[in-house]
Formats: C-alpha cells, structure tokens, sequence
C-alpha cells in the first residue's frame, strides 16, 4: 500500500512490535493476549482525556436547547451561526474536539497494529509451533477474520460491542443521530472482515472497556439535566416593580382580612351613674 511508505508508519509498526515482543517474551502472555494487553494498556493511558471526553459529552447535552435556539435565530446565515456557535462555546466552557481525542489518538495505534498483523511472519518469525490461537476458535490472528468460522463470531461479537459502546458513550437525543450510530457497526462490519483477526480483537477489547467504562460513569455520575428555558408570550405580562416606567401596573397590596368575633379585643362598657332627684 501507498500508505506504507510514509516513514511515521514505519515507526509504528516497529514500535507496536516491541510492545507485543515484550508482552509475549517478558510476560509470557500468548500473542493474542498480548494484543489484549497492549489495548489495555493504551486505554489505561487515555484515562485522562475519556474523563474529557465525558465531560464535554455532558456539557454538549446541558446546553443542547441553547445551541439548537442559537442555530434556529442564524438558520439562513451559516457564518454567523458559526460565530455565535463559538462564542457560545467560549463563554459556556465547552470544548467539542474533547469528544474525538481519545477516538484520534487510537488511529495511529490501530494503523500500527495493522501493519505488524500483515507482515506478523516476518517481524516475529515464529515457529510452526507458535500459538497464535485465541480461546481455541480462532486459529490464527494474523489470518484474515472470515478465513474460519471462529472470525464470524468475533465479528458478532464486535457489532453487539460496538452497538453497546455507542449506546453509552452517546448523549444525544437526537433520532437521526441515535439511529445512524446504532447502524454504523453493521455498515463497517464488511470492512473489518477484511482485516486479521487479532485487529478485530483489538478493537472488540476496546468496545467492551468502553460499555465497563459507561456502567461505571453512569453509576458515579447522575444524568446532567437539561436547563429550562422561560419562555415569554405575548400573554405573558411583564416583570416590573414599578420603578421602570413602562406602563405595566403593580400590583396593590390585598388588604388584610378582618379579625373573627374571637379574635376582637373585648370592649369593656362603663355603668352611667344615676342622679338623684331632690
């Protein structure tokens, strides 16, 4: 591939041999469980930015009625709803390139892991007896997915992943939106056939990573509520205190009630004294 002849991809592939050298050699772990491995490691180390990620996620939901107002005001001038859309995003804290970044920086591990897979004979030269096996149906993982019938189960199991990944990690509420990533695992499914299996491995355990990592902030974190806006109409009369001079009455006080029979304070009548007639 054209693609292989950039010098960074070369870097990558001799590191992430390194890695799975040093999984399998120094640890003893099996091929395959030293591609699970290295995807642990990596998604230990995107910790941070998944924290981001999570953050900016739930201020997108937060503040989702202002930017759909703010998109509705500026519908027919594209640039000056982009304006207004970045400075919202300025005053209000929100970041939405935050949400991409641990997707981003997959993309060079997973090129490299690519790379190692397909020339797997000749940067590893194992012996006929190396164990390239995983849970004993899939043979090989440096073979492509569906060369046997254990890779069509781990394609299952990568769109069932996939599909539950998506569902936590997704705040929109949005139809089309929920629709189109539920939908997306089936689409790519026919691409990831083509690849070795220990590819799909890799990104199976980082599915199922993601769907522990959803369980776990749904349990710590509560759902963010979306503010109410106070919506004003044309019925709806205006706030005043009186000082403002602009037509709206205040309202007069109601007068207290009277106070019951028992409540009055009793009256005390005084006897006329009676003159005597002489």
């Amino acid at each position: 591939m054209i693609l292989y002849t950039i010098p960074i991809i070369s870097q990558l592939e001799t590191v992430m041999k390194h890695v799975l050298s040093w999984f399998h050699t120094s640890l003893g772990l099996p091929w395959a469980w030293a591609i699970v491995g290295t995807t642990v490691v990596v998604r230990m180390l995107l910790v941070p930015l998944t924290i981001k990620q999570i953050h900016s996620m739930q201020n997108l939901q937060r503040y989702a009625p202002q930017m759909k107002e703010i998109q509705k005001k500026y519908k027919g001038d594209k640039q000056k709803q982009n304006e207004e859309l970045m400075k919202f995003y300025r005053e209000n804290q929100i970041n939405p390139a935050a949400s991409c970044l641990p997707m981003l920086l997959q993309l060079p591990v997973f090129i490299a892991l690519y790379y190692t897979l397909k020339h797997f004979n000749s940067n590893f030269h194992p012996g006929a007896s190396a164990d390239l096996s995983f849970l004993h149906f899939i043979p090989s993982i440096s073979a492509h997915t569906t060369s046997h019938w254990g890779g069509f189960v781990l394609l299952f199991v990568y769109v069932a992943s996939q599909m539950a990944s998506s569902f936590f990690m997704m705040t929109t509420t949005d139809k089309t939106q929920r629709t189109l990533f539920m939908l997306m695992p089936v689409v790519f499914v026919f691409i990831i056939a083509r690849f070795p299996a220990g590819l799909v491995l890799y990104w199976v355990t980082t599915n199922l990573w993601t769907v522990g990592q959803g369980l776990i902030t749904r349990r710590l974190v509560g759902k963010t509520p979306a503010p109410v806006i106070e919506r004003r109409t044309s019925r709806t009369p205006p706030k005043d205190d009186g000082s403002s001079g602009n037509g709206a009455k205040r309202e007069s006080p109601q007068p207290k009630p009277a106070p019951s029979s028992s409540q009055r304070p009793r009256q005390v009548r005084r006897k006329k004294k009676r003159t005597s007639r002489r």
